[in-house]
């Protein structure tokens, strides 16, 4: 018993130590910005010193950690928080709202990110040998993760790769493979899997929904929806549904309320053009639904964005 004790506590200062490394390389190589788009192909490191409000936030299919602190993903009501001892991994595009809610300036979030591309899941998958047939059958699109050793080491070699620059071209997509192995070998690979099986649901899904964030602006046919995937049209609503927690008309909806209050916060768009520009005939619905998503009309909105300038 005593021994076991000893190798479980001996363990944890590994891993301990190992996410310290990660911690001082992501504030090393953050360069002093917020949001850092590395040299490697794929990977971004974030440095956030204090809590921020909600934002808008497409998640593509990726892998996200933190070395330190915690962020808040919201998807459709259901909420996510990842930290240091847990992983997110999300296997389609999904319309969130992203918060970081542990960070100060003492103690900053240090994030991580890497873009994952059904393409190299799939080739991974071949090599490997990983039985496709047993993979989960479809489920929600976002999940958490505990973070493990190998894990945390192969994402530790991947940013340090860049104080060797010359190295990255050669050996960036050697770690990046491991990183995807240990994923689908943990409890979160069956989503990587189905995401990456040609004519799988997930993977049928996938189509459908790029054809919605491509076309958001325009009305859609659940029936032209369910063609692009291969399915009948209810079969279409429960699978996309089970995936993304909406359906694909307020998966639309989100869409464009989202890409409205980015037009009307950062592009200084006023409310009319806004709303007409994402597809909206009415004003009265536009308004409505912005309030009943982000808490407040988008008028209002606007003007504590003037206010805080």
């Amino acid at each position: 018993m005593r021994k076991s004790i000893t190798l479980s506590n001996t363990n944890k200062k590994i891993i301990e130590s190992k996410r310290e490394e990660l911690k001082l390389l992501i504030a090393r190589f953050s360069n002093g910005k917020e949001i850092f788009d590395t040299t490697i192909p794929g990977v971004s490191v974030f440095c956030i010193s204090s809590p921020n409000p909600p934002a808008c936030l497409i998640y593509e299919p990726c892998l996200c950690m933190a070395a330190q602190g915690a962020k808040l993903i919201t998807l459709a009501g259901e909420s996510y928080v990842y930290d240091a001892k847990h992983y997110l991994i999300a296997s389609i595009n999904l319309p969130t709202m992203a918060q970081v809610i542990h960070a100060s300036k003492d103690n900053p979030y240090y994030g991580f990110k890497l873009r994952l591309h059904p393409g190299e899941i799939a080739q991974l998958m071949i090599e490997s040998g990983f039985d496709i047939s047993q993979s989960a059958p479809l489920q929600r699109g976002i999940a958490l993760g505990k973070v493990d050793y190998p894990l945390l080491d192969a994402v530790s070699r991947l940013i340090s790769l860049l104080d060797s620059p010359k190295d990255i071209q050669i050996l960036a997509p050697l770690i990046k493979k491991e990183i995807i192995y240990r994923l689908l070998s943990g409890p979160q690979g069956s989503r990587l899997m189905q995401l990456s099986i040609s004519g799988s649901p997930t993977n049928r899904m996938a189509k459908a929904i790029t054809w919605i964030m491509e076309n958001f602006e325009s009305k859609i046919k659940i029936e032209n929806l369910a063609d692009i995937a291969n399915m009948s049209t209810s079969a279409f609503h429960k699978h996309f549904r089970r995936m993304t927690a909406m359906s694909p008309l307020q998966y639309q909806k989100v869409l464009r309320l989202q890409e409205a209050r980015k037009m009307m916060l950062s592009d200084s768009a006023d409310v009319a053009t806004a709303a007409y520009k994402v597809g909206y005939e009415s004003a009265t619905q536009f308004n409505r639904e912005y309030k009943r998503l982000f808490g407040d009309s988008p008028r209002r909105e606007i003007m504590k964005q003037l206010r805080a300038v």
